[in-house]
């Protein structure tokens, strides 16, 4: 049952003494999948003879799916495919969105001249269909899949108590399980 000198930094609900002087404290050491764990005072974690903060590893840069001359590059051509059609269309549009036959004209999406995404101008707003959105480079949005606990490792001495005391379990529940298996001594004396 051998497991890696790589703790986490946590906090703990309730506090428990700590394993270097026994003072109350609820920040824990632990294991990734908690095998082991270790109550300690954070005064003890800027101790180098105890334990060293492992830096965490330099973020990978954030990469940027579209470049912006890309993104003017479509939009132009998604602008003029639209004058196209609005000019291949069939019929004049009024101003107030009805065509010379009196109906109502409807873009491609279906929704009349008039309803489409107006600004405060009055001006008819642009999207293009086609266009990809660019990711906002926001820290808080954006999901990540490790935790953000502080990393240490135990002194070479510290961490050899820790794996001599799981042995120490092991073994003492070892013996617990095979003990109901052995004879037992005689109780009488021999003739």
């Amino acid at each position: 049952m051998a497991f890696p000198n790589l703790y986490y930094k946590r906090t703990a609900a309730t506090a428990k003494a700590c394993y270097i002087c026994y003072k109350p404290t609820a920040t824990v050491l632990a294991t990734i999948d908690t095998a082991d764990f270790l109550y300690t005072c954070p005064v003890h974690l800027t101790d180098r003879g105890f334990a060293t903060r492992v830096p965490d590893p330099d973020p990978e840069p954030k990469k940027q799916l579209v470049s912006p001359e890309e993104v003017a590059k479509v939009k132009r051509e998604w602008e003029e495919k639209q004058r196209q059609k609005k000019d291949k269309g069939g019929g004049q549009v009024d101003g107030d969105g009805k065509n010379a036959a009196g109906g109502v004209h409807k873009d491609a999406e279906g929704k009349e001249a008039g309803e489409a995404g107006t600004d405060t101008d009055g001006k008819q707003e642009k999207k293009p269909a086609n266009a990809v959105l660019i990711p906002s480079a926001s820290p808080s949005e954006e999901p990540t899949s490790r935790p953000k606990h502080e990393r240490y490792v135990l002194h070479r001495d510290i961490f050899a108590l820790r794996t001599a005391d799981h042995r120490r379990r092991r073994q003492a529940a070892q013996t617990k399980d095979l003990a109901p298996r052995l004879p037992g001594a005689p109780r009488s004396s021999l003739p």
